[in-house]
């Protein structure tokens, strides 16, 4: 199966050459990346440019105006052609070399439409320091009104799925992953198979959790996308959010063991 591998860029000269070299890494080699660029002012165009050749005709490129980080996605993923669709953010690399491999197995073995998996937070200036980690579970319907969520990082997906049901709505901004999961999962009943190892090291910050305004904005535009996708949740909502959290910050040190 063809994985299309999207990355959206906005100067993100410091960070890219890590995400780039951990695609190269990868021993799972029929894959697209799709860059799409948001007219970057810094040296980003030139490592694309640097890059190109390394992929040996699998990077296809752009720099375009978008209207957000969700709109670039959305062309990127207009672009692809891969029978499976996932994002590796420009500040994001892949955990060992073996992450295609594990998700390419995961679709062909369980015949599933949508495969995600556990991700650890690394520091911005050495992605082998972790600073906590994901440890997600599977999916069970209902989950996501009790606090869960995969982490999107991981979240890789039949082009199919988006082409039936849609793409990232971009009205929801910082949260329009946690809606397009939710949509998936929970409206629309895709078949999910959740695999337990790490996929993604995940530099710490990012546009949903980057300041205080857009954790409170992120979360007023998870209770909408609840309520816009008629999916009832409770009032404590909020609180169960954090218990996922707290759970893997309790059990932060064995997870740490299992980081290589």
């Amino acid at each position: 199966m063809k994985i299309s591998i999207i990355t959206a860029t906005f100067n993100s000269a410091s960070t890219l050459r890590d995400t780039f070299d951990s695609i190269l890494a990868q021993t799972y080699k029929n894959y697209e990346l799709i860059v799409q660029d948001g007219h970057s002012k810094d040296k980003t165009l030139d490592i694309i440019r640097e890059y190109e050749p390394r992929f040996e005709g699998k990077m296809k490129w752009v720099s375009e105006s978008d209207k957000g980080i969700y709109d670039a996605m959305n062309k990127g993923i207009a672009r692809a052609s891969g029978d499976i669709v996932g994002v590796l953010n420009s500040d994001d690399l892949y955990y060992d070399e073996k992450v295609l491999d594990e998700i390419n197995n995961a679709f062909e073995r369980y015949h599933s439409d949508c495969v995600f998996a556990n991700l650890i937070y690394v520091h911005q200036d050495d992605v082998t320091k972790v600073s906590r980690t994901w440890i997600s579970s599977p999916y069970k319907k209902g989950k996501f009104q009790r606090g869960w969520a995969p982490a999107h990082p991981t979240f890789y997906i039949k082009r199919s799925c988006i082409e039936k049901y849609g793409a990232f709505n971009i009205d929801y901004q910082v949260s329009a992953d946690f809606e397009f999961m939710l949509r998936m999962l929970e409206s629309h009943h895709i078949l999910p198979i959740f695999i337990d190892r790490f996929f993604v090291r995940m530099r710490v910050g990012g546009e949903s959790n980057g300041t205080l305004q857009n954790i409170i904005k992120g979360n007023r535009n998870i209770l909408r996308a609840f309520k816009e996708n008629n999916i009832p949740v409770s009032r404590l909502y909020p609180f169960y959010r954090l218990l996922p959290k707290i759970f893997n910050l309790v059990n932060n040190k064995i997870a740490r063991k299992r980081i290589k």
